[in-house]
């Protein structure tokens, strides 16, 4: 077994098991650490700034991406988006919300490594999870001069590679040779990608499946003064 077949072929399922069975576990075992361990306490400002500019790009991002190499190549064609345009969008879109991204992550980074009271009260899974993800975004952004060079040259093969690849891997039948022809810079990318999943249970992104989402659609609540309104 070669390292591609360790890294694209088994590597998939051990991050996406640890990912599920990992919180599971976490929940069932350490409620009280389920947490985003919030440090607004300590500083405010930047903390929304920063959280405000990240979140919205992350999401975007995981949305796009899991739209862009989940959905079948034929469902893209069957809707009038050529291979071309499709990768246009992703290019488009990644810049745009990646940017938007690296410069929230940058502002937190910068606020947990040198506001005293919050690095104080960082952990070091914090510090790892917080330098992984910003590592694999930067990874990510590099990705995107590749792909306008290989869009320049009307060459689409590497983004249907990747999605062929993350389909068959999702339905259990993952093949890294797919990847035989795909840029190093990609790999290395999906490489730090599937880590973050790998990573997941033993960090604070454990909050996210706490997501409220119920708020969106909850009913407006009618609130009352204690105080009457002098005339």
């Amino acid at each position: 077994m070669n390292l591609t077949n360790l890294l694209f072929g088994i590597y998939p399922y051990i991050a996406l098991t640890t990912f599920f069975v990992g919180s599971l576990i976490r929940f069932d075992r350490e409620q009280y650490t389920w947490k985003a361990d919030s440090s607004q306490i300590f500083e405010k400002e930047q903390l929304q700034k920063g959280s405000i500019l990240f979140h919205i790009g992350v999401l975007a991002l995981f949305m796009g991406h899991f739209a862009g190499l989940v959905t079948p190549h034929s469902w893209f064609l069957a809707i009038g988006v050529s291979d071309m345009m499709h990768q246009i969008v992703a290019i488009s879109a990644g810049a745009a919300f990646g940017s938007l991204c690296m410069m929230g992550g940058v502002i937190l980074w910068k606020r947990r490594m040198y506001h005293p009271r919050v690095r104080a009260n960082s952990r070091f899974m914090d510090l790892f999870i917080l330098n992984w993800i910003l590592v694999t975004l930067g990874i990510g952004l590099l990705t995107i001069p590749v792909s306008i060079y290989h869009a320049f040259n009307g060459d689409t093969s590497a983004m249907i590679a990747l999605a062929d690849w993350a389909q068959a891997t999702l339905s259990l039948n993952a093949d890294a040779s797919i990847l035989d022809n795909v840029g190093f810079i990609y790999k290395l990318h999906l490489f730090f990608g599937m880590s973050v999943f790998f990573l997941f249970p033993f960090s604070r992104l454990v909050h996210v499946w706490s997501m409220p989402l119920g708020y969106m659609f909850r009913p407006y609540q009618i609130v009352r003064t204690k105080f009457v309104k002098q005339r």
